[in-house]
């Protein structure tokens, strides 16, 4: 079997285990049976081009940069991996999304490169006898347009996820203009440049591209954000599939698909949990306007102390616990776990409320909760567990702020108005851990604060948690 074909046998073999890694992360349990998939599959894949590249024309100093590239990318890789904490994921995979399109644009320029502008070289005198001079002109462009949109795309969220720019929407006169404006006039240059290549053309479409990623997620507001991420996910892997496609690689084009629909659907599934537009929310913001600000006198708030929280606790029928990013960035899941077990032993019937963008990225507290070893069968959706909050003697809000806010089905003005929230307040007492009266991440009040059956608990939820285990 020559080098060429056990390559392409391994490539096929990789994105199966590709398929069964997805197959694995849909669910607790096989997890981490679907990232050893993934990992086996992306190790093969790699080890599979390098042989092939080797097997090439590839020259003793384009190997060497090629292995050197895959050196530093793996250390690189590890040395963040092993850095990172759970509230910094985020942030880092948006960032690695950045990185995907960066790469599509580049192959672009390279495939232009080789082709378009070497009119007389071997490459395009064989695409040329085949009549496929015109594709490969669009994949080109096509490439490199995906690759932009994603590149400065991802480097907002990752600005807007990091805080070091505000969280808010930015909104520009005729922004949906300028968004539809954008997209025809690639259309144009998509068909000139299939006619007749020219370089100022992919300039022209680079530059657009980026100014139009960078306003696509400048204009989606911090309650999206979530969103944000597995949309950039999608539109990474349509990139590494139009990279495919350029290269003639079917496992870039299969594991392109995969991600990019996976995002999309995964997009879809947030979307409708928001109550937002899939489209407008893919588009920009389309149609959604910056709400009104909100200078609503609701009152004074109550607040309690740990040990009285305690009393409440040992004497609660039920409890339900809904964490949210303020959880994460404490790291209080641990203290948490070690709550939920101390209740349980009690005969305390004791769940979790998890609502499907709680954290800033899709499934984050669940997997902080299952790294604290609490049992998956208490962990229940936003769905299966916001009829039971009426029947609940106490519920605990960890770091939760835009998902349990009340002004979602009261306030038709809200910027978060209609967005399916996690009904807490229906509760006899409802125990809300937080640093300070400030804002959530959409930038919105919470009126849950003020509500009589409401307390509030200040101070750093994995220390006010440790008081409560101390005072039982």
């Amino acid at each position: 079997m020559t080098i060429e074909k056990a390559s392409q046998a391994a490539y096929l073999v990789a994105a199966l285990l590709f398929i069964l890694a997805l197959a694995g992360l849909s669910r607790h349990e096989s997890a981490r049976l679907g990232n050893t998939f993934g990992i086996g599959g992306m190790a093969l894949a790699l080890i599979a081009t390098v042989a092939l590249a080797i097997d090439g024309d590839l020259s003793g100093t384009g190997l060497a940069l090629l292995l050197v590239a895959t050196a530093v990318g793996a250390a690189i890789g590890l040395y963040r991996a092993g850095k990172v904490e759970m509230t910094g994921m985020p942030e880092l995979i948006a960032l690695l999304h950045s990185f995907v399109g960066l790469a599509a644009v580049l192959v672009g320029w390279n495939g232009y490169l080789h082709v378009e502008a070497d009119p007389g070289g071997a490459e395009a005198a064989a695409l040329a006898s085949q009549d496929l001079l015109g594709i490969h002109s669009a994949e080109v462009f096509i490439g490199v347009f995906i690759g932009a949109v994603t590149f400065t795309g991802s480097v907002v969220a990752f600005l807007k996820l990091s805080a070091r720019i505000n969280s808010r929407p930015l909104v520009l006169p005729g922004k949906n203009l300028l968004n539809l404006g954008a997209l025809a006039v690639f259309v144009l240059l998509t068909v000139w440049f299939v006619i007749d290549p020219h370089l100022w053309l992919l300039i022209a479409v680079t530059v657009v591209a980026l100014a139009l990623g960078w306003h696509l997620v400048a204009s989606i507001g911090g309650g999206d954000m979530p969103v944000v991420v597995s949309m950039l996910n999608s539109y990474s892997g349509w990139a590494a599939a139009a990279s495919g496609f350029l290269l003639s690689n079917d496992l870039l084009i299969v594991t392109g698909a995969l991600v990019g629909s996976s995002g999309a659907y995964l997009s879809y599934i947030m979307c409708k949990a928001m109550n937002r537009s899939f489209l407008s929310v893919i588009a920009g913001g389309f149609g959604i306007e910056a709400g009104p600000s909100d200078d609503t006198d609701y009152g004074e708030h109550r607040e309690i102390q740990a040990d009285a929280v305690a009393k409440l606790l040992s004497t609660a029928q039920s409890v339900i616990i809904t964490p949210g990013y303020g959880m994460a960035v404490a790291q209080a899941q641990y203290g948490v776990a070690e709550l939920t077990r101390k209740l349980r032993d009690k005969g305390v019937d004791v769940k979790f409320g998890i609502h499907p963008v709680a954290g800033r990225l899709p499934g984050h507290m669940n997997v902080l909760l299952a790294e604290a070893k609490v049992p998956y069968d208490v962990v229940l959706e936003m769905d299966e567990i916001n009829d039971d909050f009426a029947r609940t003697s106490v519920v605990l809000v960890i770091g939760a702020n835009d998902t349990v806010n009340p002004a979602a089905t009261d306030d038709p003005s809200s910027p978060i108005a209609g967005m399916p929230v996690l009904k807490v307040w229906e509760a006899a007492e409802v125990i809300i851990f937080k640093r300070s009266m400030a804002s959530g991440y959409a930038g919105v009040q919470n009126p849950l604060f003020f509500r009589e059956n409401s307390a509030m608990l200040f101070g750093d939820a994995k220390e006010r948690v440790n008081d409560i285990l101390r005072s039982f």
